[in-house]
């Protein structure tokens, strides 16, 4: 098979040498005849011989030398062989790569046994010395086995030395001028790392590079115009994973003689791989990870020489591939690369090698035409840390000769030897030369090579500032379903990013976020949804997308920097990269660029402290004031036995040594903000790689939010209280608005970083600053309406350990409960199945106050022996009519119950205020009712596309992207309102019956099953186990959860949901479950509690006895029922109501459908239509 496979590779790539080069490539008809031959008896030293003949011959060989570089392992080297230098056993690091979250300056700079080589090819056309056995080369070949390319013997040509160091330090990341007469390359030192230029042949030795002796300079390219570009460390900042231990590199610019250093990348970790594209622009690999899985995201970046016009070309939002290293464009093209296809952790650098279209695609594996040593083979996206791993051959340091045919290093096996090797799309790996005992690497053919054009700078230099002008917001697929007019403005925010030892995810706020989040202000937005304003220049900067109350429809968990002078343009939010901008002439540019509008003062740091804890002391203090039964919300110094909280296991391990000695790993935050966390939604530090939903994070998914919105304890906030506590939840819940705010920044590195942004152009602004800025009143407040204080004690997290008295018992008493808001328009209320509402008299409120088994004083009592016949699940004379399946095709059916008529109390005298005043409903008709949530499967029948995802909070393995939530079984889920209705309208149209969301007192009336108790099973303390999936046991603890606390080795030392989830009890399941598998209530129905919450047709209002008094200021929300996974018995009670726009796909959402019967003496819906053929 391998021979005969080797037949088939080298047949269409002849066939492809003789149709492109025709008399350039003059025996090919030769090579096909003796191919002839050999095929119907290969053996296998002929066939090596006509592979090398033939595959030498190509014409794109047509130089006589190949730069390259021979280096030996480290393993061997004597430093390493007596102990004196560790080296991880990890593929890599042995030969002089760091680790894919490291850069150079975190290898050691001396022990090495490398040169910069040249390899002559005049005598290897026709020498067939080497043995070259080739199986296919499969995605899992290879490896000790031996599968894939191995070589028997030496590679012939001559080797000589071109450069060799005087001492044993580095020598690589070699660079060739297009000119083909002089080279840079990286040189390590006895202080730093270093950019060196000498001419080809071994003349001119120069250093240039010109950094002190405490920064690092490698990686270095040839401008067009004759600067360089190069990576440094002189932006002074550490890597986030690595808690500052380690630090980070950003691109520079400078002149061929080392002077006029210019930073022009600002970003948070490593730029890595510059090279210059054909058409002028450079290209570099970005690595940024704010609220995003870090293990994951590593982008493909473009901008001009000069710095501007940064973008990514690849990567956005992408699982897949974790890495594309050393990316080289092909011959004529900038858009069609060559890259090193690789993971996160495990072995460096290495990997699979891909060509790459940007034009194609940019997102995922859209991109990826075609893996080398994988013809034929679709690329299968995989999220998986260690990507590569398993993976043979390996590779590094592509270079293209032409879009089919490549040089590349490669290692075939594992006991092979890094090679220099000719490979080509036809899956022929060809090698040209090993030596033993060292690793040949960056091949590079010694000849000249068109030049790319000059582009001409745009910066000036002279200004702090740029532009930014976005022609519309609602472009791109960012504000998906959000509708037209509803963002009002931007808020403009920058990231302020750790220190060489003041760094990682539980410093600035516990469990994230990485950065110190500073607040710029806020802009308006044009009518058509465009804006034009300006930055600071030289600052990374993130927008939001606001709405009318201010809070964040979609965050921006990246950022962009402008160049000074520069004008920014972009289409709109999270548009592609091939995007355009619309012809037409956007509002914002012809009116005046805007100013950033402050936001209550100064731009500066976000703390919490600062802008969080006076509105605290204003309304919630003199409640919140240290007690048991409620979070403590005073500020710290008003909390003397305050300790803090320890940081994660990596936290105090990677810490500084004064500041570990100082703080014994235990950091102070604020006693409330450690109280308030648990009840905000954020992206925390390891959360989606995918573009959010809209609305995923909003604040009104937050419980603190929603809380207040009910009128909690008769709070009322003014509206810049509103504004700073949603403003904290949407820049991703920090504490400290500097890092000194955490810790004194150790090692005097903050002055450092300023002095050497004060030398290479960097901002002169110093973040650290905390300026002055307008007092918000503190003075306390008394609540507003006492009558709108709710029952029982705030919700409080609970100790594990902690157990109440527990009751379980079947669900009895079929009282009175709740008041309906009738909804209107697609997919609302049937109008036979109207509610009458009646007030409820004061002394009756308590739904204690009503006769267990009351009902309304007109009803008959055969209307209530029916009743109670239903509940009993004994009606057997309602036993043909009490259940139907429809069928929705393709196998996929749905399942109704019958909801019988009758009366009860909607609402809840000791629940939120929104529960109240308690109001007498009658539900005059029969319906039928969804026995269980809409699932996946069923929804996909009406949108195939349909994606409910994941939830991203829980892992079962460190490097998923979370718990799935979109299996057939599971209920639908980010699904919003619009689309329930759409869905109920496609059901009508395909049976011919009336299908409807439940209005919010049918919803009601149903899941209480005729009873009085919070939850259809019991009271709040009931064991919920068999009947709900709620916040339990298992979704609040990981190890009863079988889920993983971290993800690439990062601890989550805030799972959100766990600290208020219930555990005492435990339902098996850490997400939705599939639907129907919990206990129904009396009436058949599963779910009403938990799993998934439910939209409902009612607009929300407050109640009112009269069924209409609402709060009409407020834009339109749907009212959600039911609670879900997520939420603890008391969020998931019969009564309990929140709330959101038609538009919101909310993560823990979905829906049921009820219908309308139609045959007043059965109330029965006629037989479904039959599936349609297809």
């Amino acid at each position: 098979m391998a021979l005969s496979y080797q037949c088939r590779t080298l047949r269409v790539a002849l066939e492809d040498l003789i149709a492109t080069f025709g008399t350039r490539y003059p025996k090919g008809q030769e090579y096909l005849q003796r191919l002839d031959r050999l095929e119907d008896r290969p053996e296998a030293e002929p066939l090596e011989q006509l592979r090398r003949e033939t595959l030498l011959a190509n014409p794109l060989l047509d130089f006589d030398k190949l730069l390259l570089v021979k280096r030996k392992s480290l393993r061997q080297m004597p430093a390493v062989k007596q102990k004196k230098l560790k080296i991880p056993n990890v593929p890599g690091i042995d030969l002089g790569f760091p680790s894919n979250h490291e850069c150079n300056s975190s290898l050691p700079r001396d022990g090495y046994d490398n040169e910069i080589a040249v390899l002559s090819l005049t005598s290897l056309m026709w020498d067939s010395r080497p043995r070259l056995s080739i199986e296919k080369m499969t995605p899992e070949g290879g490896g000790p086995t031996g599968r894939g390319p191995h070589a028997t013997s030496d590679a012939p040509g001559v080797l000589r030395t071109l450069y060799r160091p005087a001492a044993d330090v580095y020598v690589g990341e070699v660079d060739l001028h297009s000119d083909a007469d002089r080279l840079l390359f990286t040189q390590s030192g006895r202080e730093n790392w270093r950019v060196w230029e000498m001419r080809v042949d071994g003349s001119g030795l120069r250093q240039v590079s010109q950094t002190p002796g405490d920064v690092d300079s490698f990686d270095a390219c040839y401008l067009p115009d004759g600067r360089i570009v190069f990576g440094s460390t002189a932006c002074w900042q550490a890597v986030p994973c690595w808690h500052g231990q380690k630090i980070v590199t950003n691109l520079y610019t400078m002149n061929a003689d080392g002077s006029g250093m210019r930073q022009v990348c600002f970003d948070q970790d490593h730029n890595f791989h510059p090279v210059v594209l054909n058409n002028g622009q450079v290209l570099f690999h970005r690595w940024d990870y704010t609220g995003i899985n870090h293990i994951f995201l590593r982008q493909l970046m473009v901008m001009n020489p000069d710095g501007t016009g940064q973008r990514a070309v690849y990567g956005v939002n992408s699982w897949y591939p974790n890495s594309l290293y050393f990316p080289r464009p092909l011959p004529g093209n900038s858009e069609r690369l060559i890259c090193i296809l690789s993971g996160y952790h495990g072995v460096h650098k290495m990997g699979q090698l891909v060509l790459v279209d940007t034009d194609r695609g940019w997102h995922e594996a859209d991109g990826l035409i075609q893996r080398i040593s994988g013809r034929g083979q679709p690329i299968e996206p995989k999220v998986v840390d260690e990507l590569v791993d398993k993976d043979w051959p390996k590779f590094l340091h592509p270079y293209p000769l032409s879009d089919k045919y490549f040089l590349v290093a490669c290692w075939p096996n594992a006991q092979a030897s890094w090679g220099i090797y000719l490979a080509d799309v036809f899956d022929n790996l060809l090698l040209i030369r090993e030596e033993p005992g060292y690793a040949l690497l960056e091949p590079v053919p010694l000849m000249k090579r068109p030049k790319p054009p000059v582009l001409a700078d745009r910066v000036d230099l002279a200004r702090k500032d740029g532009v930014v002008y976005l022609h519309n917001v609602y472009s791109g697929p960012g504000l998906a379903g959000v509708p037209r007019g509803h963002i009002k403005s931007l808020r403009i925010i920058a990231y302020h990013f750790g220190y060489p030892g003041l760094a990682g995810p539980d410093i600035v706020g516990f469990g994230g976020p990485w950065e110190v989040m500073r607040i710029l202000g806020t802009v308006p937005l044009e009518e058509d949804g465009s804006v034009m304003f300006r930055v600071p220049a030289n600052t990374p900067v993130a927008v939001q997308t606001l709405d009318a109350e201010g809070k964040a429809v979609q965050l921006m968990r990246s950022w962009f920097t402008v160049m000074p002078g520069e004008t920014l343009s972009c289409v709109g939010c999270h548009e592609r990269p091939t995007d355009v901008s619309p012809s037409q002439v956007a509002l914002a540019a012809v009116r005046d660029v805007r100013e950033i509008q402050p936001w209550h003062g100064p731009a500066r740091g976000f703390d919490f402290r600062r802008e969080v804890q006076p509105v605290l002391n204003r309304h919630c203090v003199a409640c919140h004031d240290g007690r048991a039964d409620r979070p403590d919300l005073r500020p710290r110094e008003r909390v003397p036995e305050y300790k803090g909280r320890r940081l994660s296991k990596l936290g105090v391990q990677r810490m500084h040594p004064e500041m570990l000695a100082d703080t014994g790993g235990v950091l102070k935050y604020a006693p409330a903000y450690d109280a308030l966390i648990p009840y905000i939604r954020r992206v925390s530090i390891e959360d989606d790689v995918s573009m959010l939903v809209p609305g995923e994070y909003h604040a009104d998914t937050s419980e603190l939010i929603q809380m207040l919105r009910k009128g909690h304890q008769g709070v009322h906030l003014d509206p810049q209280a509103w504004d700073r506590l949603v403003t904290w939840i949407d820049l991703n819940g920090p504490c400290h608005g500097t890092w000194g705010d955490a810790y004194p920044i150790p090692d005097g590195a903050h002055e450092r970083r300023m002095a050497l942004r004060q030398a290479y152009g960097g901002p002169q602004d110093d973040p650290e600053a905390v300026p002055a800025t307008p007092r918000y009143d503190e003075t306390p407040v008394a609540p507003t309406d006492a009558s709108l204080v709710a029952g029982g004690p705030w919700p409080v997290a609970r100790d594990p350990g902690h157990e109440s008295p527990v009751t379980s018992r079947e669900p009895v008493g079929w009282g009175l409960p709740h008041h309906e808001s009738q909804g209107t328009g697609a997919g609302g209320a049937s109008p036979t199945l109207q509610a009458r509402v009646e007030g409820v008299p004061p002394s009756e409120r308590g739904h204690d106050a009503i006769p267990a088994h009351a009902g309304d004083a007109d009803a008959t009592k055969s209307e209530r022996q029916s009743l109670l016949r239903a509940k009993r699940g004994d009606a057997r004379d309602t036993a043909e009519r009490s259940e139907r399946t429809i069928d929705l095709g393709g196998g996929v059916t749905l399942r109704l119950v019958q909801i019988p008529a009758g009366q009860f109390v909607i609402g809840d005298a000791h629940g939120e205020p929104d529960e109240r005043p308690l109001a007498r409903v009658a539900i005059d008709q029969p319906f039928w009712m969804g026995a269980g949530e809409v699932t996946n499967e069923q929804f996909r029948r009406f949108d195939p596309r349909h994606d409910s995802r994941y939830y991203q909070k829980r892992h079962a393995r460190s490097d998923d992207q979370g718990v799935p939530l979109d299996e057939p079984e599971q209920p639908v889920v980010r699904v919003s309102y619009e689309q329930a209705a759409a869905f109920c309208r496609w059901l009508s149209q395909r049976t011919g019956l009336r299908f409807t969301l439940p209005t919010e007192a049918q919803w009601e009336y149903a899941c209480r099953a005729g009873t009085a108790t919070p939850l259809h099973y019991g009271d709040l303390d009931t064991d919920f186990s068999s009947w709900a999936n709620l916040g339990d046991l298992s979704f609040g603890d990981a190890e009863k959860g079988n889920y993983v606390g971290l993800t690439g080795g990062l601890e989550h030392v805030v799972l959100e949901g766990s600290a208020l989830s219930d555990r005492r009890f435990d339902d098996g399941f850490v997400v939705t479950a599939p639907v129907g598998r919990f206990r129904p209530n009396a009436w058949g129905l599963h779910d009403m509690h938990g799993n998934a919450a439910e939209w409902t047709a009612t607009t929300y209002r407050t109640y009112g006895t009269d069924g209409t008094c609402g709060l009409d200021s407020e834009p339109v929300r749907k009212v959600v029922r039911g609670g879900s996974f997520f939420d603890r018995p008391a969020r998931a009670r019969s009564a309990f109501r929140l709330a959101y726009p038609p538009w919101q796909r909310v993560f823990n959402v979905g829906f049921r459908v009820v219908c309308e019967p139609t045959d007043p003496l059965t109330h029965a819906p006629p037989r479904p239509v039959a599936e349609e053929r297809r």
